[in-house]
């Protein structure tokens, strides 16, 4: 069964994916080198074991994105076809020669590839080679399938145990240790319950373990909210990888103003812990993306994130809600179409914004504004006509509501979505603003822009409003953007 979920559901199924990647690639130039020091901000500017590019992920995302494929197909990961499926794009992985894979997973994957015969089942074979590795090696609880199980969770959020099967099974394919399988467990139930209850509690699935591991898992739960971050390294071992995933989302504090915050900020103390730190930000960016949702993740996260296999933040958003929409698109044909139809818009032409003429303005009908990079504040295809061919497109998520409960990230996704063409008018680009009728959500960044320009918030009204005639100005979302005068108090100096 498929669950219906509401906007910010899929908004924090979104998450789950897009912060995994952004905690990777984050954590990525700090592997077993020396992490950001107290109060340093962590940088996704590539190199590490790889070397990476900036931005890129590494195999924590890459063997997450050979499950998430599977499940964006609405597969049932128990399944025998779904987990040959997920073996498969383990090997097709391995095959285009990564630039770094942990030494069980390799070794497991290439003993399976060696041993592979016509015919035979993948995973069974894979599960073998792993279950062989265990019996030979005292230490094989490693964190690799605990750094990758985020998207299992996605498949299964309207069945806990068909959920605590399917991410034990998963594990199995290179992790045969019955911690391994715990850690999965523990932490998928802890993603289905944030994106369904908008909450964190990864003890929630202690009643999933066997009886015989319960209580040691709770002590270990217990450990990682003590707030000491610093004993939780090394954190190769599979235990102390949760630990210390959940101890910096914990002893993180949730920012009183702006709460979604939290998400930015427990990523890089994630990062600061130190050692695996591509692994331990990637695991914790799974849950933390849960509980806040994609549209916390920053815009210059969301644009810089890409990997294998040659996927982006795009398309991350489009394999977890096509996940939990059980293989399906919207009525529109979203995430899949190539071009959202929006048909019953009427088009105008793009006008400039009216404290800054490198914005332009528009709605999803605008055709030929020649800008080279795009803020979208509504769903868009890969070849929406209104990008008009720009080098740079920025989806922001924005819902036009009335109810709180539907976007509480509003005041958050305004100031981001500002930012965002604040920061690409920093790179000398210009910049379209749109959404799908330009009546509420684009005049509202466009307010919120000048804010961040310096003007005060009834001249950038009234001069946006004489811009965008059509603009309602009036609502949840226009009113919003007068808030960030009070949210943000030097907004003119914000990143």
């Amino acid at each position: 069964m498929t669950l219906r979920l509401t906007f910010v559901q899929h908004d924090r199924a979104a998450g789950v994916l897009l912060a995994t990647a952004s905690g990777d690639a984050l954590g990525v130039p700090y592997e077993f080198s020396s992490p950001p020091g107290p109060g340093e901000l962590a940088v996704m500017k590539g190199g590490g074991l790889g070397p990476f590019a900036p931005g890129e992920w590494s195999d924590d995302t890459s063997m997450a994105m050979a499950i998430a494929r599977v499940a964006a197909a609405g597969a049932d990961l128990t399944s025998a076809d779904a987990l040959d499926a997920i073996a498969e794009g383990f090997l097709e992985w391995l095959a285009d020669d990564p630039r770094d894979i942990g030494i069980q997973t390799s070794h497991v994957l290439r003993s399976t590839h060696r041993r592979l015969a016509p015919g035979d089942s993948v995973a069974e074979v894979m599960s073998t080679e792993a279950a062989a590795y265990a019996a030979d090696h005292r230490h094989s609880a490693g964190n690799g399938a605990l750094m990758r199980t985020a998207p299992v969770a996605l498949a299964h959020l309207d069945d806990r145990d068909h959920l605590a099967r399917a991410a034990r099974l998963v594990a199995r394919l290179t992790h045969a240790d019955p911690l391994a399988g715990d850690s999965c467990v523990l932490w998928c139930e802890a993603i289905r319950v944030a994106v369904l209850e908008d909450r964190i509690d990864v003890p929630a699935g202690l009643d999933l373990l066997p009886d015989s591991r319960r209580a040691q898992w709770a002590t270990w739960l217990d450990e990682a909210l003590t707030g000491d971050l610093a004993r939780f390294t090394p954190n190769g071992f599979t235990v102390t990888a949760l630990q210390a995933a959940l101890a910096a989302i914990t002893a993180t504090p949730v920012p009183a103003v702006l709460p979604a915050r939290h998400l930015e900020d427990a990523l890089h103390a994630a990062v600061r812990i130190g050692d695996d730190t591509d692994t331990v930000a990637a695991i914790a960016g799974g849950l933390l993306g849960a509980r806040w949702g994609a549209s916390a993740v920053p815009w210059t996260s969301r644009r810089a994130v890409h990997g294998w296999p040659g996927c982006d933040g795009r398309d991350l958003v489009a394999l977890a809600t096509l996940t939990v929409r059980g293989g399906e698109p919207d009525g529109s044909g979203w995430p899949l179409a190539d071009d959202v139809d929006y048909g019953w818009v009427a088009p105008f032409a793009a006008v400039p914004h009216p404290h800054d003429p490198g914005v332009l303005l528009g709605n999803a009908g605008t055709r030929g504004h020649g800008a080279d990079a795009v803020v979208s504040l509504c769903r868009v295809g890969r070849d929406q006509a209104c990008l008009d061919g720009a080098e740079v497109v920025v989806e922001s998520r924005l819902l036009d509501t009335e109810d709180d409960a539907a976007d509480p990230n509003v005041l958050l996704e305004l100031l981001d979505a500002a930012r965002a063409v604040q920061g690409l008018r920093a790179e000398g680009r210009t910049v379209f603003l749109h959404c799908v009728a330009a009546e509420q959500r684009t005049p509202s960044v466009a307010v919120a822009y000048s804010l961040l320009l310096g003007h005060p918030l009834e001249d950038a009204r009234a001069a946006v409003r004489r811009a965008l005639p059509g603009a309602r100005g009036r609502g949840r979302v226009w009113d919003a953007a007068g808030d960030l005068g009070e949210v943000v108090p030097d907004q003119s100096s914000a990143p």
